[in-house]
């Protein structure tokens, strides 16, 4: 069959836009925020200089910016707002304390329910929460039990994906995708139109994570298996002979090439002398320093003193009595959206004042921890990252009951308010007059999340700080792309194109291929831009094979949720890759087969449905 002509010049400028804008939005070195206000703009100012008035009604420029008001875009961010408040306020942590307790009882029996319940709480509540909550719980019991985390840590990130597939509010993308199915003109999905054949696919799913997935995985130690201090405290003793004995601080500064850092200066037992560069240092005075081992001695080494352990100083640092710090602990902490610490770094946050802890090493999507302490601070972080601290029990304690940050360690213990039952009652409201029909999503979110703001379950900071600004630019720009294919033909050229590539397929198969290549694109670029930009084509196509266009719709929903196949193709993928230090092709190996395993069973359930 031939191909169709191009309907106008308009239409091919689109298409061009959006084949870029695809490009765009799959590098990595450019920020998902930069590209979506590029392409919004080069579009706007195309049709600002040439307005299109070819088709019913004419699209100006000014309606490319619709988009920020659309309403499942609204629906999204009340969303991200709301699940922000379960999260400060804890409201899932009695789930975490009850499936840690089940873990000790029976691990196999336990990574099934836990499976289960981190799909079906996902199918209610954005699935973000829902991984900050698993994660400590998964690690502290592969710790206390001796046995890896490598394993069960990506299953259960899957499983909170499968669960957002089988409601309209589960996953952003389910919002958007019907949203504009039904500003084009479909009847709006319920809440739960589609949960059979998500259920019925999630539920194969659900057991290849059980049973397969885990011996796939290897099994090895994540770097908070090894809880020992890598950063030591210790008095240098200035003695007779040394170097900088009888000479200033910045003496003893300046031999260590500025490497040493100087917490304080004892002249006599607990006898603290001010800290002043231009200090005399003499015999006998103790230098109170930290850092690793091995720069600890060399800087005994360099300045001819005496190294001793904290509480110590009678017996020298030697090899029968090395330095130890009992009080100190390392931990492990996940930066998370919505994070006062994402977007910036830890010197400007001023980490190590603010909490009392020194950060040793940086994780980073698919690469081992990095010691890379003398410049870390200067590093801007984003979400997903893991950073590796240490310091005093009682400051990883205080930083647990932080909202800054999510601490991964040996002690499951997340923050629990007493307005965790009335976030909770707030979210279950929402949810119910939702399903209801008492309410659109967009209005009942909104509410709310407004609730969730006044009940003091979330501050104003916390609230805007919970939107992301990547996903409402990507969306706005998607939306854009997408009015503009609808309004100049594209859209309807894209899907003649289509059938004409299918030749004489089945309806089946070609709902079938459109939804594989769906999944291709959202493991790319962005699962919002995959989902906003494909359903109008899939409409086109519905329209012109004379087909129900619901199956074509729910093909590109359930698609551009096959989120497995690549790290960054949703973000708690980012956040379960750096937690259990998986490389790229691990995330591959696994994925993959999943995405296969929905695509085929989703490839028969949908015809079975609404054809």
């Amino acid at each position: 069959m031939p191909f169709p002509p191009m309907p106008n010049p308009h239409a091919f400028a689109v298409l061009l836009l959006t084949a870029f804008a695809l490009f765009l939005f799959s590098r990595d070195k450019i920020p998902l925020e930069t590209s979506s206000l590029l392409v919004l703009s080069l579009l706007a100012i195309g049709f600002e200089v040439f307005p299109f008035h070819g088709g019913d009604k004419p699209l100006h420029a000014v309606d490319l910016f619709m988009g920020f008001g659309n309403e499942a875009l609204v629906a999204v961010c009340a969303l991200m707002i709301a699940g922000q408040g379960i999260l400060r306020t804890g409201a899932l942590d009695p789930i975490g304390r009850g499936l840690a307790r089940l873990w000790r009882l029976s691990p196999i029996l336990s990574l099934l329910i836990t499976l289960l319940l981190g799909a079906f709480i996902s199918a209610f509540i954005n699935n973000v929460p829902v991984v900050v909550l698993l994660l400590p719980v998964l690690i502290s019991v592969s710790l206390k039990t001796g046995q890896s985390a490598t394993p069960i840590l990506m299953p259960m990130g899957f499983s909170t994906l499968l669960g957002g597939t089988s409601t309209t509010i589960g996953t952003s993308t389910n919002l958007l995708v019907v949203a504009v199915a039904a500003e084009m003109g479909l009847r709006k999905f319920g809440m739960f139109d589609f949960v059979v054949p998500a259920v019925l696919a999630g539920g194969v799913g659900i057991l290849y994570l059980w049973l397969v997935a885990p011996r796939i995985l290897p099994k090895r130690d994540i770097a908070i298996s090894d809880s020992s201090a890598r950063i030591f405290t210790a008095h240098l003793a200035v003695v007779e002979g040394s170097p900088v004995a009888g000479k200033p601080l910045t003496e003893a500064l300046s031999l260590t090439e500025g490497k040493m850092k100087v917490l304080a200066l004892e002249r006599g037992e607990g006898n603290a002398v001010m800290l002043l560069p231009d200090i005399i240092l003499r015999p006998g005075d103790h230098l109170v320093i930290n850092d690793t081992p091995e720069n600890l001695k060399e800087f005994e080494s360099v300045l001819h003193g005496t190294l001793y352990s904290v509480g110590e100083e009678e017996v020298p640092v030697d090899e029968d009595n090395p330095l130890h710090d009992d009080d100190q602990q390392v931990a492990e902490i996940a930066i998370f959206s919505g994070s006062r610490l994402n977007a910036t770094t830890l010197n400007n946050f001023r980490f190590v004042d603010r909490y009392g802890l020194i950060p040793l090493a940086l994780h980073r999507t698919g690469k081992r921890f990095q010691r890379v302490r003398d410049s870390i601070g200067d590093i801007r972080l984003r979400v997903g990252d893991i950073l590796l601290v240490q310091g005093a029990r009682d400051k990883i304690s205080e930083l647990k009951q932080s909202s800054d940050v999510l601490v991964l360690d040996s002690t499951f213990d997340l923050p629990y308010s007493k307005k965790a039952p009335v976030a909770m009652g707030i979210m279950f409201a929402i949810v119910l007059t939702a399903a209801l029909g008492f309410l659109p999503i967009a209005i009942s979110a909104t509410c709310g999340s407004l609730l969730m703001i006044l009940t003091g379950c979330l501050g104003w900071r916390d609230a805007t700080r919970a939107l992301s600004a990547q996903v409402i630019l990507i969306v706005v720009a998607s939306l854009a792309l997408g009015t503009a294919m609808l309004a100049t033909g594209g859209a309807e050229y894209l899907g003649q194109v289509f059938v004409s590539l299918s030749g004489h397929a089945s309806p089946a198969l070609i709902i079938s291929g459109l939804m594989m290549l769906m999944a291709v694109f959202t493991n790319i670029i962005s699962n919002n831009a995959t989902a906003v930009i494909g359903t109008p084509i899939a409409v086109s196509i519905a329209q012109q094979l004379g087909q129900p266009p619901e199956p074509f719709v729910l093909a590109v929903l359930f698609g551009a949720n096959l989120s497995f196949a690549t790290p960054m193709a949703y973000k708690t993928n980012l956040i379960v890759m750096n937690a259990g230090e998986y490389t790229f092709s691990e995330f591959v190996k696994v994925g993959i087969p999943l995405v296969l395993i929905m695509w085929g069973m989703l490839s028969f359930l949908l015809p079975i449905q609404f054809l």
